[in-house]
């Protein structure tokens, strides 16, 4: 247990490494264009290139305004806290779906009742990882998402429609290994399906309680 809690307790340090530079590198420049937008409207107030200068800026702002908003959602969805699992994964599959071109369906059969914090985290964590995986090894174009009850426990089941692979060539490196010792430390499992050309099937199951 400790070699697991020490591997996940790594893993986030190395997740939260990742968006510092992300913040420090592709907001920090983002925010330099734009001061550097700023300027270029009052260099060009009142001549033929002005509207030019202020849509450019305009779409600098925009696209900073997604990147901060993607760098929220992977470190905390407020949206899980306020509202529950299934409207911050509605909030993840869309915004998924919007950045990558990739068709998200979201659906839930759970009981309006929310579930346990750490379980919500613990299932919102699992769909954004196995989502991260779609996006780098997949090669799909449809992903679902079904959350449904069991007796007395939780299955969330990812399937998607890419290149799948043969399962025993599943790696660490797909992020296969942390997603189960995440959902080991709740007491749940994880089993996986796929084939080469036939899509992936992950299933998940915690405890409701």
């Amino acid at each position: 247990m400790r070699t697991t809690v020490q591997r996940i307790v790594g893993g986030q340090e190395q997740e939260r490494r990742r968006l510092s530079r992300e913040l420090h590198d592709e907001t920090g420049q983002a925010l330099t264009s734009i001061l550097l937008g700023l300027k270029a409207i009052e260099d060009t107030q009142g001549t033929e290139r002005f509207p030019a200068a202020l849509a450019e800026l305009r779409e600098i702002v925009v696209a900073t305004l997604q990147d901060v908003r993607r760098l929220a959602v992977e470190l905390r969805p407020k949206a899980l806290d306020d509202f529950g699992l299934v409207p911050a994964l509605e909030r993840l599959t869309g915004f998924f779906a919007e950045q990558t071109g990739i068709a998200a369906h979201l659906q839930s059969r759970l009981p309006a009742s929310r579930l346990p914090s750490e379980t919500e985290t613990v299932l919102y964590r699992v769909v954004q990882e196995a989502l991260t995986n779609v996006v780098k090894h997949a090669q799909a174009e449809h992903v679902s998402v079904l959350l449904h009850s069991k007796p007395g426990r939780v299955a969330v089941v990812i399937e998607d429609d890419g290149r799948g692979f043969a399962e025993e060539d599943e790696t660490e490196g797909i992020g296969l290994l942390g997603m189960r010792e995440r959902v080991a430390l709740v007491g749940g499992t994880v089993s996986l399906e796929s084939r080469p050309g036939a899509g992936t099937t992950i299933v998940v199951e915690v405890p409701a309680e």
